[in-house]
C-alpha cells in the first residue's frame, strides 16, 4: 500500500479501466471527497485521457463546504444522505453524466456518533442512486486507502453497466 495521496496499483488498476469505458461511452465523470481528501480525483486525474471524460472534483473535508458547495443537508455528515447529496451536488456543478462521493470517519478518533472506519459510498448516475455503507479497519491511512478503492470499484461498476 502506498502512502496518503501516492498513487497505488489496484487503485491505478480500477481508474485504468474507467478511463476506457468513459472514453469508448462518451461519459462524463466528477467525484466528491471528504475523508479521501483528493485521493480518488488524483487516481482519475492520472488516468489515460483524463481531460476528455474526467470533469474534476470537489474536496469537502470541511462540513461547511459540504454545506455551501454541494448543497447537503445541514446536519450529521457521516451518512449515507450526505453521500447522496454529495454526489448530486458535484454532478450538478460539473455536469457529469456520472459522479462519485465519499464521506465518513477515518480517525483516529469517532465524531458524530460513527465509529472509526465507517464510510459510505455513493455513485449518481443521472436521477439513479447507489449508495453504501461501509465498515474499513486499520489507522486513518488504510482507511482512505480502502475507501479510495471501494470508492473506484463501484465507480467502474456504473460505468460499465
Amino acid at each position: 500500500m502506498s502512502g496518503p495521496g501516492e498513487l497505488n496499483d489496484d487503485c491505478t488498476t480500477e481508474a485504468t479501466a474507467i478511463a476506457r469505458v468513459a472514453q469508448t461511452r462518451g461519459l462524463t465523470i466528477a467525484c466528491a471527497e471528504s475523508l479521501t481528501s483528493g485521493a480518488i480525483a488524483s487516481h482519475l486525474g492520472a488516468a489515460e485521457a483524463a481531460s476528455q471524460w474526467f470533469r474534476g472534483g470537489v474536496v469537502a473535508y470541511s462540513t461547511q463546504v459540504k454545506f455551501d458547495v454541494l448543497g447537503v443537508d445541514r446536519g450529521p455528515v457521516v451518512t449515507a444522505r450526505c453521500a447522496e447529496q454529495m454526489a448530486a451536488g458535484v454532478a450538478e456543478l460539473t455536469s457529469a453524466d456520472i459522479a462519485l462521493a465519499v464521506t465518513g470517519e477515518g480517525g483516529p478518533e469517532p465524531s458524530e456518533d460513527a465509529t472509526v472506519g465507517t464510510v459510505f459510498i455513493a455513485v449518481h448516475h443521472h436521477d439513479r442512486h447507489d449508495v453504501r455503507r461501509f465498515q474499513f479497519g486499520g489507522d486513518p491511512s488504510a482507511i482512505v486507502h480502502q475507501t479510495t478503492l471501494q470508492g473506484l470499484r463501484m465507480l467502474r461498476s456504473a460505468v460499465e453497466e
